[in-house]
C-alpha cells in the first residue's frame, strides 16, 4: 500500500517544482517539433522515401503517447524523483546518440530513445500540479506549465530554423541536453513523498500499450488490419479490468461517469483544436499564397501570447472556477473557427490574429480540463488517470487528423457561406464552420455534466444544513 507523507516544505516544493517542470516542459516540447522542418533535409541525407523518414515523427508520438500512461501509473507506486531521474536520463542519452548518429537506423534509435524518457515528462506534468498544490490552487500550477508547453511550442520552429542555418541537422539533438540541468533539483524537491512499490499488472498494460501502438500505426499507415488488432486488444484490455484482482486501471474508475465523460470532452475537444495546427499552415500556403518561412511567422504570436497569458489564466481559474475558465475557452473556440470560416482569403496578418484567438482558446481549454477532471479522480490514481487522459488527447489529435486530411483531399463542389467565390476556399470554410457548431455541441454536453453537478451538489449541501 502507498503511503504519502506531507509536511511544511511541500507548499515551497510545489513552488520551486511548477517552476521547473515549466523549464522542462519548455524543452521537451521542442524536442517534438524541431525534427518536423528538417525531415526533407535527412530524407535526402540517407536517400530515404517520405514513408522512411516519417517514423522519425511517427515513433516518437507513439512511444510518447504510450510512455505517459504507462509512466503514469508508475508514479502511483514508486518515487516520482527516481523515475523522473530515469527518464531524464534517458532521455538525454538518446540525444547524444543522435548527435553522432552516422546513419539513419542510429538516428530512429535515438528517436526512440528520447521518446521513452521524456514519455515520463507528461506524467510529471500532471502529477506536480495534482500532489503539490491544494485544488484552490491548483490552476495556478497549471496555468505555469501550460506556459512552459506554449513557450516551447512558440520558440522550437524558430530555434530549429535559426540552428539549422548555421550547423548541420544533428545539432538540434543538442538542445535537449539542456534538460539534464534540472535532474539534482527534481532530485532534491520530489523527496516529499515515500511510496512502497506494490504490484503492478503489466498484462493489462501491455494490452493497454499494444491496444494504442497498433491504433497509431494503423491511422498512419491506413491498415485495416492494423486496426482489427487494435480493436482485439482493446477487448483483451477490458477483459482484464474485469478479471485482475488489481487491474492497471482501477474498476471504480473505469465506472465513474464524471471521469469518463471529462475524458471523452477533452478528446473531442482535442478532436477540433488539432484543426488549428494542421489546417491553418495549408490555409495560408494554399490561399494565402505564404512561403513556409512566412506561415510560421504568421502563426508564432499566437503561441507567445498563449505563453504571456498562460499564469493569468491559471490564477482565474482559481478565483473565479473552472466553470467560468471553460466557458470563455469555448466562446473564443467558437469564435475563432467562425470567424476563420467567414473571412477565408482575408490578408494574413488578419488570420493570424483570429488564430491567436484559437491558440488562446485552447489553452484556456487545457487548463479548465486538466482541473476539473483531476478533481474527479481518487488520490491513488492520480498518475493513471492523467495518463489516460494525455493519452486520448493523443489519439484524439491522431484520428481527427487522419479526417481532415481525408476531407482536404475530397474538397468540396460549394461553400456554405455565399460570399466565397474562390473553389480553393470552399472547404476551408465549410470545415470550420462544422467545428463552430461542433464547440457548441461539446460546450453543452459539458454544462449537463459538469455544470449540473456542480449545481445538484450544492442544493445538497445546503439541505443538509437545514
Amino acid at each position: 500500500m502507498a503511503v504519502e507523507q506531507t509536511d511544511s516544505t511541500q507548499p515551497l516544493n510545489g513552488n520551486l517544482l511548477i517552476k521547473l517542470l515549466a523549464f522542462t516542459l519548455i524543452l521537451s516540447s521542442m524536442s517534438a517539433t524541431v525534427f518536423n522542418i528538417v525531415l526533407p533535409e535527412i530524407r535526402v541525407d540517407y536517400d530515404l522515401s517520405v514513408a522512411q523518414v516519417s517514423w522519425v515523427s511517427t515513433s516518437y508520438l507513439l512511444i510518447y503517447a504510450v510512455g505517459s500512461v504507462l509512466y503514469g501509473k508508475l508514479l502511483d507506486r514508486y518515487q516520482a524523483k527516481n523515475l523522473i531521474t530515469f527518464g531524464l536520463l534517458v532521455f538525454a542519452s538518446g540525444s547524444l546518440l543522435g548527435l553522432f548518429a552516422g546513419s539513419y537506423a542510429f538516428v530512429l534509435m535515438a528517436r526512440i530513445l528520447q521518446a521513452v524518457g521524456a514519455a515520463v515528462i507528461p506524467a510529471l506534468a500532471m502529477l506536480i500540479p495534482v500532489r503539490f498544490f491544494p485544488p484552490e490552487r491548483r490552476g495556478h500550477a497549471l496555468g505555469i506549465s501550460a506556459t512552459g508547453l506554449a513557450l516551447g511550442n512558440a520558440v522550437g520552429p524558430i530555434v530549429s530554423s535559426l540552428l539549422v542555418s548555421f550547423v548541420h541537422w544533428r545539432w538540434l539533438f543538442a538542445i535537449p541536453l539542456l534538460i539534464l540541468i534540472t535532474l539534482p533539483y527534481y532530485r532534491k524537491y520530489l523527496n516529499t513523498e515515500i511510496r512502497a512499490g506494490g504490484s503492478i499488472d503489466w498484462l493489462g498494460g501491455g494490452l493497454l500499450a499494444g491496444t494504442v501502438a497498433l491504433l497509431l500505426l494503423a491511422i498512419t499507415q491506413s491498415n485495416r488490419w492494423l486496426g482489427a488488432g487494435s480493436a482485439l486488444l482493446l477487448l483483451g484490455f477490458s477483459l482484464r479490468i474485469r478479471m485482475a484482482s488489481d487491474p492497471f486501471v482501477s474498476r471504480a474508475l473505469m465506472k465513474d461517469r464524471v471521469y469518463l465523460t471529462g475524458l471523452t470532452i477533452a478528446a473531442l475537444v482535442m478532436s477540433v483544436s488539432y484543426a488549428l495546427p494542421f489546417l491553418t499552415p495549408q490555409l495560408l500556403s494554399d490561399i494565402n499564397q505564404l512561403e513556409p518561412g512566412w506561415v510560421g511567422f504568421v502563426m508564432v504570436p499566437g503561441a507567445c501570447v498563449s505563453a504571456y497569458l498562460g499564469r493569468k489564466v491559471g490564477k482565474l481559474a482559481d478565483t473565479k472556477g473552472n466553470s467560468f475558465v471553460y466557458h470563455t475557452a469555448s466562446l473564443l473556440l467558437f469564435s475563432c473557427f467562425l470567424l476563420l470560416s467567414l473571412f477565408i482569403g482575408s490578408p494574413a496578418v488578419i488570420i493570424g490574429f483570429i488564430f491567436t484567438l484559437g491558440n488562446v482558446g485552447q489553452m484556456f481549454m487545457q487548463i479548465a480540463l486538466s482541473n476539473t477532471i483531476s478533481r474527479s479522480i481518487p488520490k491513488d490514481q492520480i498518475g493513471v488517470g492523467m495518463g489516460l487522459m494525455t493519452l486520448c488527447n493523443f489519439l484524439a489529435g491522431a484520428i481527427s487528423t487522419g479526417i481532415y486530411g481525408k476531407i482536404m483531399d475530397d474538397g468540396a463542389d460549394v461553400s456554405w457561406i455565399p460570399w466565397h467565390s474562390n473553389e480553393a476556399s470552399y472547404v476551408f470554410s465549410n470545415l470550420y464552420l462544422v467545428l463552430a457548431i461542433i464547440h457548441v455541441g461539446i460546450l453543452l454536453l459539458y454544462r449537463r455534466v459538469f455544470v449540473s453537478r456542480k449545481k445538484a451538489d450544492a442544493a445538497a449541501q445546503v439541505m443538509g444544513r437545514q
